[in-house]
């Protein structure tokens, strides 16, 4: 038992260091965790979705311009399968050519454009909800990829998918 206390002094005082100043600076001791911290909290991370800083946007880059980004299906029957075809606009100067598209939910499946958009052209999105098994208010994200600058865009569905009891009740 003396051995062990011994021990754990001799690692206390050993792992103690008083004269933190050489390591920390003149800010103290809080300044440098902070600073520790936030390097582990906001770490640099590379998102394919933005251009980065030193990027220059390429002027010619095509452009996906929806007609609208979100639509909604209002009440929506249970069981049913419901589509909305979304709608875009090359804006850019050269062809725009969407390389995949993927939704948020195995429920919601995208179909798309498959040729090249030239500009000034429109090409579309076909977005089909299946509601089975599902209830309430839905809300679901459609991530289109392209060769545009960002090359990530997205556009939403959404609905309310009434209860079976609630199908073919009529309001007072």
């Amino acid at each position: 038992m003396k051995y062990q206390t011994l021990l754990a002094a001799a690692l206390l005082l050993g792992a103690c260091n008083r004269d933190k100043t050489a390591e920390v600076g003149t800010l103290g001791m809080n300044a440098a965790a902070t600073a520790a911290s936030d390097a582990l909290a906001n770490p640099a991370v590379d998102n394919p979705n933005v251009v980065s800083e030193n990027e220059t946007p390429d002027p010619n880059a095509p452009v996906m311009k929806f007609s609208e980004a979100e639509f909604d299906f209002g009440d929506i029957q249970p069981n049913a399968k419901v589509n909305h075809v979304f709608t875009f606009t090359n804006a850019g100067k050269t062809p725009l050519l969407i390389e995949d598209a993927t939704a948020s939910c195995g429920c919601t499946t995208p179909r798309w454009t498959k040729e090249p958009v030239a500009p000034g052209a429109k090409g579309t999105m076909e977005v089909q909800f299946d509601s089975r098994g599902k209830q309430g208010i839905i809300s679901k994200q459609v991530s289109v990829r392209a060769n545009t600058q960002p090359s990530i865009t997205t556009v939403l569905i959404k609905g309310n998918i009434l209860t079976a009891d609630a199908k073919g009740a009529n309001p007072l």
